[in-house]
């Protein structure tokens, strides 16, 4: 798809109070700088399909492949940077028959055309590689491959590579802004193993020395860090969710001893799908099918090809979700990703809250329609217990600054949306909106300042100081208040006290069960009263809202 320039991020129309720059004390690696940075090499071309080809080679866990890129120039160009680790190993670089030369710097790897590659042409160019990829320490947060073996002692192995980058195991343009619009995966195994990775697969050969090619196709954009295989001793099933006339395949890839099991955990798919589709649209990737596939990891959201290792558990591994709810939290959250983060995609690791944050926020809705508003608001407290306002949300653009990422972009992501609903007060709008927004950007890259304008023209309001406050502050709005007794009337004065001008967020106060609206801002003090009310018995209620209270006198 179409690489994006960048543009740093701004909120129109509102001031926000000077402070240092969060990110300014983290040190910044000349590997994460040349990762992070759209720079003139990245920018003169556009990745419109990888096919990517490996061989595993379990005994010394390392990897032979061979990566063609079809590219367009968007300018006239005479070198490229494309990304591979740098403990991975260089065999050649061909381009129409002849060996490219090439210049490697960290994990940068920049390739010199002989001639001009001039604006507007369609070209391709294969980079033939090998070596022993890094293994990951603590999968899935922490990248790399694991190399293990299942209970019952066969081969075992998958990919993680969210953050780190999909570069640890195989060249491309390693950078969010630039998704190709469709892929090629072929995975060579020994013969008595099964390959699975993303779309469809479309044929299986037989090699020589007991050995398989898989090949599997994606019609559709690809995050390159969704790009991914998993290699084990499987049993596949198959079932079909239907929407209208159109039925989608539901494949399901586990290990053999677990087969009974996953026949009977996995029957919550077809719900959920529709309870997706209820708020959002179709699954996104209809032609490509979507799968789960059991993994020794614990999950990620790959795309059609779901990393699935919650143990057939309720909630995230038996917690997590109240006690007499029975849902797997792995299979909501990294399906909700297929929604976001992998057909809404963001442009910048800085901003991957809009990944994860609106797919957290889809598990509250997961409860909302499956058991009611009032236990999404019990459900969503569970997440509150997880935010950290250790950081701000948005980090700093243009640096592969992965390792900073916090919880916060998830759950405080998710409180984000929940205030936000509560902010404009009427769900037919809400809902309206958040639909709206997932098929304006569907199979597309959007960026925060994007989406902060769309809520804006969707509602008509300014909430661009609901964003600055939540996202580029690491500390939410806080309610100032204090409580008085004058005559029969308890008197509340009240306050929001934020790093940005023009905030104002609606909340309850009162008696519980008898709560009145109020608009507290940023700019002035402002005074209720209540009638027969007992201080003891005044409340705020903070379920709709995230935000802090402080009470001072008077």
């Amino acid at each position: 798809m179409k690489c994006i320039s960048y543009l740093f991020f701004l909120f129109v129309a509102i001031q926000v109070n000077a402070q240092p720059d969060f990110f300014d004390n983290f040190e910044v690696s000349k590997a994460d700088s040349l990762r992070g940075q759209l720079r003139q090499e990245r920018t003169c071309y556009d990745v419109s399909h990888y096919d990517l080809t490996i061989e595993l080679l379990i005994d010394s866990q390392k990897i032979i492949g061979s990566n063609q890129i079809t590219y367009k120039a968007v300018k006239d160009f005479q070198k490229i940077q494309i990304d591979l680790f740098k403990n991975m190993l260089i065999d050649s670089i061909v381009y129409k028959g002849k060996a490219l030369s090439y210049k490697r710097e960290e994990d940068a790897v920049f390739i010199f055309f002989d001639t001009i590659q001039p604006q507007g042409e369609i070209n391709t160019l294969k980079i033939f590689y090998h070596g022993k990829p890094i293994i990951a320490k603590n999968p899935p947060w922490d990248g790399g491959f694991t190399w293990t073996k299942d209970p019952q002692k066969n081969d075992w192995i998958v990919v993680n590579c969210q953050g780190i980058g999909a570069s640890l195991w195989w060249p491309n343009k390693d950078h969010l802004s630039d998704e190709p619009d469709s892929m090629d995966i072929s995975i060579i195994t020994p013969d008595s193993l099964v390959a699975v990775s993303n779309g469809k697969r479309i044929k299986q050969i037989k090699l020589k020395n007991n050995r398989q090619l898989s090949q599997w196709h994606v019609s559709y954009p690809i995050n390159n860090y969704n790009v991914t295989l998993a290699v084990g001793k499987y049993a596949h099933f198959k079932e079909y969710y239907t929407s209208g006339s159109d039925s989608l395949d539901l494949d399901y890839y586990v290990l053999e001893a677990n087969l009974a099991k996953a026949k009977k955990h996995f029957k919550m798919v077809p719900e959920m799908l529709g309870i997706y589709e209820y708020y959002l649209d179709k699954f996104p990737f209809w032609e490509d099918g979507y799968a789960l596939v059991e993994t020794p990891s614990l999950g990620m959201e790959h795309q059609t090809a779901i990393s699935y290792g919650n143990q057939y558990k309720r909630g995230y591994m038996g917690k997590r979700i109240p006690k007499d709810m029975n849902w797997d939290y792995i299979i909501v959250h990294e399906s909700a990703h297929e929604y976001w983060g992998n057909s809404v995609s963001c442009n910048d690791l800085a901003e991957m809250w809009l990944h994860e944050g609106f797919t957290t926020y889809m598990e509250a809705l997961y409860v909302e329609r499956k058991f009611g508003y009032e236990r999404s608001l019990e459900y969503l407290q569970t997440q509150k217990g997880y935010i950290t306002n250790s950081m701000p949300i948005l980090g700093k653009l243009e640096v592969n600054f992965s390792h900073m990422a916090s919880t916060d972009q998830y759950y405080k992501g998710s409180w984000i949306l929940h205030s936000l609903r509560n902010a404009i007060g009427n769900d037919s709008i809400w809902f309206g909106l958040l639909k709206s927004y997932y098929q304006a950007y569907a199979f597309s890259n959007v960026t925060n300042k994007e989406m902060v304008t769309f809520v804006n023209q969707y509602t008509g309001k300014n909430y661009s100081p609901f964003f600055a406050q939540y996202l580029v502050f690491s500390e939410p709005p806080k309610l100032l208040y204090s409580v008085h007794k004058k005559r029969f009337k308890l008197v509340v004065r009240y306050k929001w006290d934020t790093d940005v001008a023009n905030f104002k967020m609606p909340i309850l106060m009162g008696r519980k069960g008898q709560m009145k609206p109020v608009i507290p801002s940023s700019d002035e003090w402002q005074t209720v009263s209540f009638r027969k009310l007992k201080p003891k018995d005044f409340e705020i209620d903070q379920s709709r809202a995230y935000f802090k209270l402080n009470r001072v006198r008077k």
